[in-house]
């Protein structure tokens, strides 16, 4: 049976619709496929930034000068005549030793010397006359000398029952109390004296990390507070700052060969005596400031198996290019970056695992970096 003409007129038709919607299909199709290739990374654009230089350097703080009030002179202590925690002054009175023993020894070392330096005076005349021999006038100086010698030592022992404070400071607790018997050969010491004003702040420090501040020192990057000094700041345990700024002393530093570390040392006022020893602190150098420094997320600096720092960014044709980078310290969770990155560079954080130099990628904010605390 012959077709219809409109039949055979459609037919064509048909045909092209079907072929359009196959090659519609096929070109969906294929940019699925390559979206699906495409990976997408999460990227940081990076800034430049005013940035403080920062070195933390924990510690803890020392007595300027410590001695120990120990008794030179066998006795009964007799009177404590301090405040325990008050300031004394160097050359105050303490402590009080009974001294009847010593002003009786005294005494009689004061007769014999006048006894035996008057015998020399005469065995002086006589010698002259050929009454004595020399020897027995030589004999006589020697006891007057021996005899001046005792007296000496009396009038020592006399001045030393007074017991004195070696050093200006503030004392501690007495360790002994009226009535007790006191040596002076004996370990226990009386009291102690502690200079607060100026302290000490004693900072461990790898050898690594004091070359570095010593170079930094050197450089001008330190704020300096004298020839071989920089100025630093300090924090205390309650994150308060402390008002007062003290320097941080480079010449007598040495390393322990053990753990490869040595102390540095900073000296600070304390005029009100707010910093005591024993104290923990963060002693902060007052360093100087970049402003245009680049500080990168660490989850977008990668480690090659020789240890050398690298980065993956995203270039304007959305290619991803590798970098070999500097860094220079760590802040926070960022690392202070000198070289091989810029303002305005797109560091990839996520996605890493995906990539490789020279792939295409899309790009989307990072989700896997937390907002830099504000500088």
């Amino acid at each position: 049976m012959p077709m219809k003409p409109a039949r055979v007129a459609l037919l064509p038709l048909l045909v092209s619709t079907l072929l359009l919607s196959a090659c519609q299909e096929s070109e969906q199709a294929e940019q699925q496929q390559q979206q699906q290739q495409t990976p997408t990374v999460g990227v940081v654009t990076l800034k430049a930034e005013h940035f403080l230089l920062p070195n933390d350097l924990p510690g803890r703080t020392a007595a300027y000068r410590i001695a120990e009030v120990r008794p030179q002179v066998n006795g009964i202590l007799e009177k404590r005549l301090f405040e325990e925690g008050a300031e004394v002054e160097e050359g105050q009175q303490l402590y009080q030793i009974d001294d009847d023993v010593y002003q009786a020894a005294l005494k009689s070392a004061e007769a014999s010397s006048i006894s035996t330096r008057s015998l020399a005076e005469r065995y002086g005349i006589l010698v002259k006359e050929n009454a004595v021999s020399q020897q027995e006038y030589d004999e006589a100086r020697a006891a007057g000398l021996q005899a001046q010698a005792a007296l000496d030592e009396a009038r020592i022992n006399v001045r030393y029952t007074k017991v004195l404070a070696p050093i200006s400071g503030r004392i501690g607790r007495s360790a002994v109390s009226e009535g007790a018997l006191v040596t002076s050969g004996q370990s226990q010491q009386l009291a102690t004296i502690q200079q607060l004003d100026p302290i000490y702040v004693d900072i461990t420090q790898s050898s690594r990390e004091m070359l570095n501040l010593r170079r930094d020192l050197e450089a001008g990057r330190l704020q300096k507070a004298g020839d071989n000094a920089a100025a630093v700041s300090l924090t205390l345990e309650d994150g308060s700052t402390y008002s007062e700024q003290g320097s941080l002393e480079f010449s007598e530093v040495s390393v322990d060969e053990g753990t490869g570390s040595g102390t540095l040392r900073a000296v600070f006022p304390n005029p009100d005596r707010l910093l005591l020893p024993g104290m923990f602190v963060h002693s902060e150098l007052v360093a100087g400031a970049k402003s245009d420094a680049i500080l990168a997320p660490q989850q977008g600096i990668t480690r090659t198996p020789r240890g050398n720092a690298t980065a993956m960014v995203v270039n304007d044709e959305n290619k991803v290019e590798s970098r070999d980078v500097v860094t220079e310290r760590t802040v926070g969770n960022r690392w202070l970056i000198s070289s091989g990155l810029n303002d305005g560079d797109r560091l990839i954080t996520e996605g890493l695992q995906y990539i490789r130099a020279g792939a295409s990628v899309n790009v989307e904010p990072a989700g896997n970096v937390a907002e830099p605390a504000a500088q």
